[in-house]
């Protein structure tokens, strides 16, 4: 820059404002620590419960059941804290740990510091490629030009002209040099305040725990009301407080519903773990509960759903438009090689600005060994782009006397005035460029002058006798992954909204070739006027699945709309400026490569890799989650009703007892595992993105699905009821006719499995596609209970005696025979539903 540079702040004055107003720094508040983290999953509803359930057992006097349980909600306090520190650990390594450096003037002297140290009114010096630490305004520009689309969501750069322009911080030089002085630093910034006004929006609250928790403090208080039942009957029954004291805590072990927290905690931090494995980081457990129930998916268009980066789309000469994407023969036409050759000469000789680069890119692919690349000639002079005339210019010196070359490009119309264009002639351009920009292109006129190497220069590019060469439009080029996954949302019944400060004409082009349909494109203007009320909103914007020129609070509108007309909403982004949008969704994903610190602590989930695919994918995993869940919370409840059964009816029909606290506990090993781990592990129902989200509310049990889980315990109660009757009408000691009850209970118990496994009926459904887990958990729970039952020491230790052969095989194919009726009732639910 040939202006002298000013003076800038003196190091005493820097050093006192850095005190007094705080480091230029963002977000530090929000990493949490390692106790952090330990404290939220204390204070979590479920492990109070578990907690609760412990202590309820210590009161008993169990203190051995109470510390394996104790335990086992230490373990899995454990595994949630290192997920989610793991959660913690990503983020650290996405952010920027280090602030940008700045070369800032003090003192009158140019110096490199971190960004963190810049201060209200420093002076720095702008270069391409430099990211702007704090925003300021453009005291003094050359050819200057930043990316704001991190903040607007457009790709276009945004020129500036040194006339106290305002600059952001986060944003990028592509091009040029410049000066600004520092107005905003830290939390002060725009990209500050968009980070801190995230703090008025609430985070979603997550349904499927709030049920969880409800359903298990009824079960709790419903179990302890029984235990004080039975208990009190058995005293005035039998007088034997011993004894009824141990018939209530049995009972109170087969009721207390400690698996239903712990399968809950269990399958969204596997669920968490099976998501990340495709790239997708879960910040907030809840959203993965969350995925089967999305609505609407609404999608900003720059860095999500396309590249955010510039490509040559088109090229026009004399009106014959080519289409880059697709040239004949794989080779560049001579007729379009002088636009690109004056293209390149046009722009910067290491350029930083996106449409720049992608000159260079095409000359070097399509004008390799030709004439049209000129390495050896020498920039003499710059023209630089004004408000004035929205073109610029760069004065080529030639080996030898031959003429100086000028290249220009700049906007259709200022090209068309330097080249003194006829009135039909200037029309026809201006057309050509009107239907490029209706294709969604960012259109560019380039032009060329000679210039004799004997005459001064001139001081102004009009004085030049420019020749208009053509047109050329860039694009944002589309994810090529993108199309075929809004077609699998669309076909899982999720409408996808584009959502874009850009351009309508942009907005409409992407949307078709991302296979958005919509029956009209609404922007941030026609938005306004249809004022702030949500409900309203909601109602109008049906069937609009396009919106352009959007602000931030605008997005963050249209989400709160959508939710008002009861849609759930998950929103993608990647700029600050979807922020406060992420965090108001009921599930906000945050690109990880390309988004900025502030989206990504807004967001529940994370996409490591930039790969919208992962997004389906989530969706998808979300659905399998929940259905699995689903089935275990069924198995769950059926498996606890003969456990109920065999507590209570010894003591009415008159009786020996049957189960002792330790049968409860070798159950509880059972149902844990089977519950937590075999249907975690169930693969993803046939046709399963082909149906429609879950509706918002839906429980997770249902009635007939509770019926059908009631039904199923009694049947095998019913079973176990049978050969506990028949072991002591045949004069079997209350040992072995205990044993005998055991083996069925447990063998039908393991076997409910089974028909759990899906909701569908019929052998196929039974065996097909049985997972690894599911085999070791069945095989290692039968060979457990061979041993329990068959090996004196083992029985005694459970008030067994080992029953002869036959009557073991006897009772096994009794528990076996009632996985028939369990199938029988699914069969039975499939007709009636």
């Amino acid at each position: 820059m040939s202006e002298a540079l000013p003076r800038g702040l003196s190091h005493s004055v820097a050093r006192a404002r850095l005190a007094a107003e705080g480091a230029n720094e963002l977000g530090t508040e929000q990493r949490r620590s390692l106790a952090a983290i330990a404290g939220e999953v204390v204070r979590e509803p479920m492990f109070l419960l578990l907690l609760g359930a412990g202590a309820i057992y210590l009161a008993m006097g169990d203190a051995h059941e109470a510390l394996i349980l104790l335990g086992f909600v230490a373990i899995i306090m454990t595994v949630t804290i290192v997920q989610e520190r793991r959660t913690e650990n990503a983020l650290e390594a996405l952010r920027d740990l280090s602030s940008p450096r700045a070369l800032v003037i003090r003192d009158g002297e140019a110096q490199r510091i971190a960004g963190r140290e810049v201060v209200r009114d420093d002076i720095l010096i702008l270069s391409e490629g430099d990211r702007i630490p704090a925003d300021g305004v453009v005291l003094q520009a050359h050819e200057l030009a930043t990316d704001e689309s991190m903040l607007s969501g457009e790709s276009e750069p945004v020129a500036k002209f040194g006339q106290r322009e305002p600059a952001y911080a986060g944003t990028l030089v592509v091009r040029g040099q410049g000066l600004l002085q520092v107005c905003a630093t830290g939390q002060h910034t725009e990209l500050g305040r968009i980070g801190k006004s995230l703090t008025t929006i609430a985070v979603e609250a997550s349904p499927l725990r709030d049920e969880i928790a409800r359903l298990t403090r009824q079960l709790a208080l419903l179990g302890v009301g029984l235990c004080l039942l039975l208990a009190l009957l058995y005293w005035l029954l039998r007088d034997s407080w011993l004894d009824a004291l141990l018939a209530g805590i049995t009972l109170a072990m087969g009721i207390l519903p400690q698996e239903f927290p712990v399968i809950m905690i269990v399958f969204l931090a596997l669920g968490a773990r099976r998501i990340a494995s495709h790239q997708v980081l879960t910040r907030r457990l809840n959203a993965i509960e969350t995925l089967g129930e999305t609505t609407v998916l609404c999608v900003d268009k720059t860095g999500t759903l396309t590249q955010n980066r510039m490509a040559l789309a088109a090229l026009a000469v004399n009106g014959q438009l080519l289409d880059t994407g697709v040239l004949p023969g794989g080779e560049l036409p001579e007729a379009y090689h002088e636009l690109l050759e004056y293209a390149v000469l046009a722009s910067e000789i290491e350029p930083h600005d996106p449409m720049e680069q992608a000159f260079h890119h095409y000359a070097r692919t399509y004008l390799a060994d030709t004439e049209h690349l000129h390495p050896a000639w020498s920039l003499a002079r710059e023209y630089e782009l004004s408000p004035a005339l929205l073109a610029m210019s760069h004065l080529w010196r030639q080996d030898g006397d031959d003429d100086d070359v000028v290249a220009t490009k700049g906007a259709p119309e200022a090209i068309a005035e330097l080249c003194h264009l006829p009135n039909a002639a200037r029309a026809r351009l201006i057309a050509d460029a009107a239907l490029l920009a209706d294709r969604g292109l960012r259109v560019l006129g380039i032009a060329k002058a000679r210039h004799s190497p004997h005459q001064e220069w001139p001081s102004l590019q009009h004085d030049f006798d420019f020749e208009l060469l053509g047109l050329v439009g860039f694009a944002d080029p589309l994810r090529p992954e993108v199309p075929a996954a809004i077609r699998e949302c669309q076909q899982a019944g999720i409408r996808v909204l584009m959502i874009t400060g850009d351009h309508p004409h942009t907005a409409r082009a992407i949307a078709r070739q991302a296979g958005i349909a919509s029956r009209g494109t609404l922007t941030g203007s026609e938005l306004a006027a249809l004022g702030d009320d949500a409900a309203n909103l909601g109602r109008q914007l049906a069937g609009i699945n396009v919106f352009a020129r959007v602000t931030p609070q605008q997005k963050l509108a249209i989400v709160n709309a959508l939710k008002a007309a009861g849609e759930v909403v998950a929103m993608t982004g990647d700029g600050v400026n979807d922020a406060p949008a992420l965090k108001a969704a009921h599930i906000g994903i945050a690109m990880g490569k390309r988004g900025t610190d502030v989206a990504r602590e807004a967001a529940a989930l994370v996409l490591l890799d930039d790969d919208f695919t992962a997004i389906v994918t989530a969706i998808r995993l979300g659905r399998r989650i929940f259905a699995n869940l689903r089935q275990a919370m069924s198995y769950t409840l059926a498996v606890h009703v003969p456990i109920i059964g065999l507590s209570m009816l010894p003591l009415l029909f008159g009786m020996p007892l049957i189960l002792a606290p330790i049968h409860i506990a070798f159950l509880e090993l059972v149902i844990d595992p089977a519950c937590s781990i075999v249907f975690e592990a169930e693969p993803e129902r046939p046709q399963q993105m082909q149906q429609p989200p879950r509706r918002t509310g839906e429980t997770l049990l249902s009635r007939p699905q509770l019926l059908l889980a009631l039904a199923q315990g009694a049947l095998v109660l019913l079973s176990c009821g049978v050969a506990y009757a028949a072991s002591l009408a045949a004069a079997l000691d209350d040992a072995t006719a205990r044993a005998l009850t055991f083996i069925v209970l447990v063998s039908a118990n393991a076997l409910l499995i089974l028909p759990n496994r899906s909701a569908q009926s019929g052998w196929r459904a039974l065996f097909g596609g049985l997972s690894a887990v599911a085999a070791w958990v069945l095989g290692g729970t039968l060979l457990s209970l061979l041993l329990i039952t068959s090996i004196p020491a083992l029985a005694g230790a459970f008030g067994f005696v080992p029953p002869a052969p036959a009557l073991w095989l006897a009772a096994f194919a009794l528990g076996c025979a009632t996985l028939l009726l369990l199938e029988g009732s699914k069969r039975v639910a499939a007709w009636r539903r």
